[in-house]
């Protein structure tokens, strides 16, 4: 059984205006003479925090009505995160020609159920607060592989990170696309791509 991998933001879904809400966390921090560290980003996106848990564990105090407008400005943030049309396109024409297809995407743990809500019925979901590893650590791939009863040499992956969803998982054992939709590029969208891996399957 093949099987496709998408990354999430950038790739299947898009957000129009980020409200940056665990930025702002560390902005409370910083006022506090808390010092930002180099692996703050890392640290939020492989734990399974919303806001008020993120400022917790990272000692932050903010107000508790400074964090009901944070809320709020994420919880819109959320409802208006859209699909790209190739995304959806993509995802019904490989799932249609008998593909399994995951996602696999570095993010906060608020942000799964925006990918949720637009794709509902995908065969995996690996996420980074989940997993407790970021790309390009070998551990998330293997984390999807081993949700999709896959081997890496049966997957394709695809994103808008060279290092993340092209090398990263190509070092894996899977074949790693770039996605760059803004430039002249063998890779643009993904019906495209979808519809390339099908004609190599029916090929073989």
């Amino acid at each position: 059984m093949q099987a496709v991998i998408f990354d999430a933001f950038g790739t299947l879904v898009k957000i129009h205006e980020g409200s940056h809400p665990y930025r702002q966390i560390l902005k409370h921090g910083i006022k506090q003479g808390r010092r930002p560290k180099p692996d703050d980003a890392k640290v939020l996106m492989t734990n399974p925090w919303g806001l008020e848990e993120a400022a917790l564990h990272l000692g932050i105090e903010v107000d508790p009505l400074a964090l009901e407008a944070i809320q709020e400005q994420l919880d819109t943030e959320l409802s208006e995160i859209t699909a790209f049309k190739d995304g959806l396109e993509a995802v019904a024409m490989l799932k249609g020609a008998g593909f399994k297809v995951a996602v696999c995407s570095n993010l906060a743990k608020p942000y799964a159920a925006a990918i949720e809500r637009l794709y509902p019925d995908l065969d995996g979901y690996s996420y980074s607060f989940e997993v407790g590893a970021v790309k390009p650590d070998a551990k998330i791939y293997q984390d999807v592989c081993t949700r999709l009863g896959v081997q890496p040499s049966m997957v394709d992956m695809v994103g808008d990170s060279q290092r993340c969803d092209q090398a990263g998982p190509s070092e894996f054992g899977m074949r790693g696309w770039y996605l760059d939709r803004a430039a002249e590029s063998s890779l643009q969208d993904l019906a495209s791509f979808a519809k390339m891996l099908i004609a190599r399957q029916k090929s073989v």
